[in-house]
Parts: C-alpha cells; structure tokens; sequence
C-alpha cells in the first residue's frame, strides 16, 4: 500500500488564530487538527467520550495538548458549550473545521430514529456551530469555516439513503451560510475527500490495507485510496489567507472518484480494432 505522503507544514500561516475542529480525535478532523497546530493555530477539538484518551495520547505523541472536549454533537447544548469554553480559554474563534460525523449507511430498512441520527450529527451541528461560531468571528473582522462533506454528496450509492442524504445536505449549507455571511467577511467552503483510510475503513477492511488498498482504489483516478493527511492539506488553503477570493464552494479531495466513467480505469477495455 502506498505510505501516507509527508506534509510541509507553512510555518506561522495561522499564528494568532483560534480554530475548533469536530470530531478531531481521529481520522481526518485529527490530521486537520495536527497540520494546524503545526502551522501555529491555538486548537480545540471535540471527540466521543470513548475516543477522548486515545485523542489525547495522540496528539502528545506529536507535542502537543489542544484544549479537548468530549461529547456528542448531536446534543445541542454541548454545541453551545464546546463553543462558549473555546471563547472563554481563547477569547476569539478565527476558523471553524465542520467534521465530526455519523457514518449511519442505511436504505429500505432506514427509520426516522436513523434519520435523525444522521441529521443531527451532521448538518444540523453544523448548522448550530457556524452561527455560534458567526457571533466571534465577526467581533474579530472575519473568519473562515469548511464543512467535510463527501463524494457520497454527490452520487448514488447502495443502501446509503442516510448519509448520502445528509452530506448531500452539507453542500447546499455551504452554499446558504456562504452567501448570508459574507457581508461579515465570513468564508464557508467545503470538501468532498473520497475513500480514505479512516478508522471506519481500515475496520471494513480488517485491517488488511494491502489487500484493499488496490481494490477500492479502483474507483479512483489515482488508483489508491487516500490518507487523512491528504484532506488536511486543501482544508488549510481554504481557511488560510491563500483562498481570500474562494466561498460557497466544494473542492474535491476524491483522486479522481468523481471524474471517473462507467469504464474505471480502463483495465478492462478495449476500443475496437485496436491491440
């Protein structure tokens, strides 16, 4: 399997800043938080209770200790207290990352219970984070959000009537708060990754990346799936100062995922008449 890349962080690009990232004890929010703290931000990020320890050790593995606090975004007043505690230990909040997610795959057998679930882990919370996180960043001159949505936003997939639905409703919230928080010189963008190997799919997989690394990575240009790491690099430029012109938009962070055809790769194809 191909290694994760290694990342060049931009020495003080977010020196002075304040940013919150959900779901940041693993997988992509992690990597996001990590690359962001060693570009200079002071960061807090959020976690399920049951992932809060090994958040922790995580990132003093790399030298670091972000405030932490652990819940469940699907409780609205933990929304209003994760932010309430970044204003009262920071004094200011400059970009918020939309992360934490339910990754609740449901079809024909999807109650209003998954539903819900789905929803208010994901774009409700983001919903509710970015207007408390609006007040802050306005006091301040301004601010930047991304919301990770998915390349599930985007396409059909089996039995994913859920999530599919809820990351679908995470694009049409950027577009809405882009346009509404503007004015407040308030960036809101978002990105769709592709297979990546987080802790959900290193699970499906049986830890054997080897073995899947070239099966699912067939669905990708790049033949490969990708790293967390991978997804933090382009939400960075999207809070940094580099994107100032970019709002109400999604970059696809998908190898290829998107633009691929009915044919894939083309291994098995052949135009007729040719060798």
């Amino acid at each position: 399997m191909n290694p994760p890349p290694t990342r060049r962080p931009i020495p003080g690009r977010f020196q002075g800043k304040v940013a919150l990232v959900t779901g940041g004890t693993s997988g992509i929010g992690q990597a996001i938080a990590l690359e962001l703290l060693r570009e200079g931000a002071t960061v807090a990020v959020t976690g399920l209770p049951a992932d809060a320890d090994e958040g922790r050790r995580a990132f003093a593995a790399a030298g670091f200790a972000p405030l932490l606090l652990a819940g469940d975004l699907a409780d609205e007043a933990f929304c209003r207290q994760l932010v309430a505690a970044v204003l009262a230990q920071h004094g200011r909040l400059d970009c918020l990352v939309n992360n934490a997610f339910s990754f609740l795959a449901k079809g024909l057998d999807a109650t209003r219970a998954d539903f819900e679930r789905s929803f208010n882990v994901g774009p409700f919370a983001f919903a509710l984070l970015t207007q408390l996180a609006a007040e802050p960043m306005k006091r301040h001159g301004g601010g930047a959000i991304v919301n990770v949505s998915s390349i599930s936003a985007w396409v059909a997939q089996p039995n994913r009537w859920t999530y599919n639905t809820a990351k679908g409703a995470v694009t049409q919230l950027t577009r809405c708060a882009a346009l509404d928080l503007a004015p407040h010189r308030i960036r809101v963008n978002s990105v769709s990754p592709g297979w990546i190997w987080t802790r959900e799919v290193d699970k499906a997989a049986g830890g054997d990346r080897d073995k899947y690394d070239p099966v699912w990575g067939q669905f990708h240009m790049l033949a490969r799936m990708g790293h967390p790491v991978e997804i933090a690099g382009p939400v960075l430029f999207l809070l940094s100062d580099d994107a100032s012109f970019i709002t109400g938009t999604d970059l696809p962070v998908d190898g290829g995922y998107n633009g691929l055809g009915p044919e894939g790769l083309g291994q098995h194809t052949r135009i007729a008449g040719t060798q």
